[in-house]
């Protein structure tokens, strides 16, 4: 049989014609997904977490959290984006309105619409780092805790007027106004190398760009959230943090003053107003953006992005 075939198949080149198929061959289907747990090597960890390891701790700690449910980040994205001109309590206030289905965790980051750009435009990073915090949190603590005392051990990462940096044996990053959570702004390469000569060392990590949290978000753990280095605690929201690569299909975070809304979305209630390319870039350079739109009601210190 397989003689004849490849008779007939020539026959048909030597006429010159394209052999005829009565259908195209079927793609190949894409695996199922992986049910094991990831098992990342301690340097791929310093990868992963380079780019976040210098956030303050109450803001890496939101972001960790929220990277575990990485599948609701690029809408938040879109959303905070869309309402970034709302802060404080109008800003609340709509999140509550529109009855967003997203978990918690990722919701906390709503005043952050930087981060969550940052987030959503990486998302096979992101999505490693949720993996990653879900199978191997002690790990990825450790992790985090190597590239601090690498980028304090080569002078970038020290005390400022937004941040405490302590001196060990774990190194903590708080802020210095609970209320004012900075941004830093660095190159996750540089910050885990020695200085090059002539390097300025102290504009290795800027702080120029920050949110005023304020009170109102505190029903989504800002304030109540931290780390416990010494014991691979994570505490959010003022409990731990149960979430892990086994149960993340049902485990639920207690987060009392937040409504659960599993869908499906109301369309807002708030007209769109997307960020400019400027205000956009500002804080990718570290910088403050200026808002060009209003409309946000209260802004203690300036807002989101507040100045100190």
């Amino acid at each position: 049989m397989n003689r004849v075939v490849a008779s007939s198949i020539a026959v048909v080149l030597s006429l010159g014609l394209a052999p005829a198929f009565a259908q195209a061959p079927l793609p190949t289907p894409p695996p199922p997904p992986s049910t094991a747990a990831p098992a990342f090597a301690a340097a791929e960890l310093e990868r992963i977490v380079s780019p976040i390891a210098l956030y303050p701790d109450p803001l890496l700690a939101q972001v960790l959290a929220a990277s575990t449910f990485a599948q609701d980040i690029p809408d938040a994205a879109r959303w905070a984006d869309e309402h970034h001109n709302l802060t404080g309590a109008p800003l609340t206030a709509a999140i509550q309105a529109d009855r967003l289905p997203w978990d918690a965790s990722v919701q906390a980051l709503l005043p952050f619409p930087s981060v969550l750009d940052m987030m959503a435009s990486a998302m096979p990073w992101t999505q490693e780092i949720g993996d990653a915090f879900l199978a191997q949190r002690a790990d990825v603590m450790d992790a985090v805790q190597r590239t601090r005392q690498k980028a304090q051990g080569y002078g970038y990462l020290r005390s400022n007027p937004q941040v405490t940096v302590s001196q060990g044996p774990y190194v903590e990053i708080v802020p210095v106004d609970p209320g004012f959570i900075c941004v830093p702004y660095y190159d996750p390469y540089i910050i885990v190398e020695p200085p090059p000569p002539g390097f300025f060392i102290g504009g290795a990590v800027g702080c120029g760009f920050g949110v005023r949290i304020g009170t109102w978000f505190g029903p989504w753990g800002w304030g109540a959230s931290r780390f416990l280095w010494g014991t691979h605690g994570f505490i959010i929201n003022n409990a731990p943090w149960g979430r892990v690569w086994g149960n993340r299909g049902n485990y639920i975070h207690p987060y009392p003053g937040i409504p659960r809304n599993p869908g499906p979305r109301l369309p807002d209630r708030h007209v769109a107003v997307p960020r400019t390319p400027a205000e956009r870039g500002a804080p990718r350079a570290g910088r403050m953006p200026a808002e060009t739109h209003g409309g946000g009601g209260a802004r203690s210190g300036g807002g989101r992005g507040g100045r100190r």
